[in-house]
């Protein structure tokens, strides 16, 4: 597979994203529901968005891993909230998972009027290898 980052700018640069991905040849595409704060039993979570975000991540972290790809080949993230001013306290969280796993996505930030349950952030993913 090659993935090749389209920037016509810099500032982007700090946000942890990229404006497009090309992606060549690839093996497989994962294409992966939104992830949110649902534990292993199926129970939405009524903690703070910090935590919520947290337990989004691993949950996507898991699905792709089980799935046999890994982060890094992330090409798309679109970040589901019903608050916005109330995630951006806590993107840095977002953002050291994206540098972590060597990322460089397009991504898409939405502020919806609600989510499931008691949710306040959903995460999908398209994956490449």
């Amino acid at each position: 597979m090659e993935k090749r980052a389209i920037n016509p700018w810099q500032w982007q640069d700090q946000r942890s994203y990229v404006q497009a991905v090309e992606v060549k040849n690839p093996e497989g595409t994962l294409y992966v529901s939104g992830q949110t704060a649902i534990d292993a039993n199926g129970i939405s979570s009524n903690e703070n968005m910090e935590s919520q975000i947290i337990l989004a991540l691993k949950n996507l972290e898991q699905v792709i891993t089980e799935a046999g790809y890994e982060c890094k080949g992330i090409v798309r993230l679109n970040i589901y909230t019903t608050n916005t001013s109330e995630l951006w306290p806590h993107f840095n969280i977002i953002q050291d998972w994206v540098s972590k796993h060597g990322m460089k996505q397009a991504t898409t930030l939405l502020e919806v009027k609600s989510l499931f349950e008691t949710l306040k952030v959903e995460l999908e993913a398209t994956v490449v290898k």
